[in-house]
């Protein structure tokens, strides 16, 4: 590793990041890919519920393809702002550039003042949630929580991945105390009611409640496909093709809606939630008008499910819950000449969301094979590559800027024993297909 060479640094592996990496490392450079989990793929491997089974080794495949080169120095195991400090890994390092791709893993806090003394006591966020559901059976992981009634809060796919996560669990719990082994992947696949029907039982059968996801707009609002740029009778169309995948999804996965409702406030009893109150909405326009009035819902659980912002960095200039970028494209930071950023880092969506400019290329089919509506999955695969489109767009854009400021900058020899430091801290080797052999998730998910 030693000599003098140009090095950049691109904090976090998954689909921008190894884009960066690749982009780069192809061109000559040499990167340091420092990523806080023991694998890169990020919201591939924690988003993506585990049922995504084959759109996940897609994704997996073309991550490794792209660190796995002889220019890319894998630093794994290894998070900025707890085992590196921000400003020393930009100004002291000898890195050229530094490349910000850590993602949005943070939770937008549920705005009710007394929600932070709730969590964990009935109250759960959608990013550790679905972590904990792709890991069931992990050594180190906590166990799921899951109840029946559930509340879900939210309108988004993480919403419906959260209810489906819960519907699949209770009744995969239910049909195993009465002597009915089915896995929730098979569940998935088929659809509660036509498992159901396989063993002579009807949903009404299990005695479930079911849980309801709250949402603080219209049914046809929720963003299952994207609305930008449509004309009145596209619009109106898109509004009916969501209105149909929705139905579809509670037919098959059988949980509830409850539409125009907003978080009031935490019901409690000894420190626990058991409810919650929330406001009913009117829509003026685009604009949401609480009424006034309240209802209240009872449950043990809720899982809030309204969007995932970055993981603020110590050191790293922030305005409110998002980084302080000069440049949104580029995520250049003020005080910090040679640090840009890229992915969700930048857009502080922690889903993996859409490209607006391929959205309406996507057909009904392809959306509805994606949230699992149907028993043919092929089209799925046309989601997964729009959904990481406009990562890789944005990515190979900002590597590009990186190459043309580091071609600049002054080769340093230093940076690599940094690197490998880091690396031996870990405990990694220096071989990135064997460490990732040794590192596969022991559950097989």
């Amino acid at each position: 590793m030693a000599g003098k060479q140009r090095w950049v640094a691109v904090i976090g592996g998954a689909t921008a990041g190894a884009e960066v990496t690749a982009y780069l490392a192809h061109r000559g450079l040499r990167v340091a890919v420092i990523e806080q989990h023991a694998r890169p793929y990020g919201k591939i491997e924690d988003g993506l519920p585990r049922w995504h089974q084959a759109l996940r080794e897609k994704e997996f495949h073309h991550i490794d393809e792209k660190l796995n080169h002889p220019n890319v120095e894998f630093v794994p195991l290894t998070k900025v702002g707890r085992d590196i400090d921000f400003t020393d890994l930009a100004t002291s390092w000898g890195f050229s550039a530094v490349v910000l791709a850590c993602g949005a893993w943070k939770d937008r806090a549920l705005p009710l003042a007394e929600a932070e003394r709730f969590v964990g006591a009935g109250l759960h966020y959608q990013n550790p949630f679905v972590i904990a559901f792709n890991h069931c059976g992990d050594p180190g992981y906590e166990e799921l929580p899951v109840q029946d009634g559930a509340l879900v809060l939210g309108g988004g796919l993480a919403a419906i991945d959260v209810a489906k996560i819960l519907m699949l669990e209770t009744t995969r719990q239910t049909l195993a105390a009465q002597g009915i082994s089915v896995s929730v992947v098979e569940l998935e696949h088929a659809g509660i009611p036509a498992t159901l029907k396989l063993h002579n039982l009807v949903w009404s059968d299990l005695k479930l409640a079911g849980c309801t996801i709250i949402y603080r707009r219209q049914a046809q609002d929720m963003p299952l496909v994207d609305l930008h740029g449509l004309g009145i009778e596209q619009t109106e169309k898109m509004h009916r093709t969501r209105l149909k995948l929705l139905h579809h999804a509670q037919e098959k996965f059988c949980f509830h809606l409850h539409e125009l409702a907003s978080p009031h406030s935490i019901l409690s009893s000894q420190g626990r939630l058991v409810g919650m109150r929330f406001w009913r909405n009117q829509l003026r326009g685009e604009t949401i008008v609480q009424t006034g009035t309240t209802f209240d819902l009872p449950t043990s659980l809720v899982v809030s499910a309204i969007g995932s912002v970055p993981e603020l960095i110590k050191g790293i200039p922030a305005r409110g819950e998002l980084f302080d970028f000069l440049d949104p494209h580029l995520g250049t930071l003020p005080g910090f000449p040679n640090v840009f950023s890229v992915g969700n880092v930048v857009t502080g969506r922690g889903n993996i969301a859409a490209s607006r400019k391929h959205a309406r290329e996507l057909s009904e089919t392809a959306v509805s094979a994606f949230l699992g509506l149907t028993n043919e999955r092929t089209a799925e695969g046309e989601v997964a590559q729009v959904m990481t489109e406009s990562l890789r767009e944005q990515a190979q854009a900002t590597a590009a800027a990186v190459l043309e400021h580091v071609q600049g900058s002054a080769a340093l020899s230093e940076t690599a024993y940094r690197v490998l430091a880091l690396q031996q801290k870990a405990g990694y080797g220096g071989n990135y297909k064997a460490w990732i052999q040794d590192h596969a998730s022991p559950s097989g998910h």
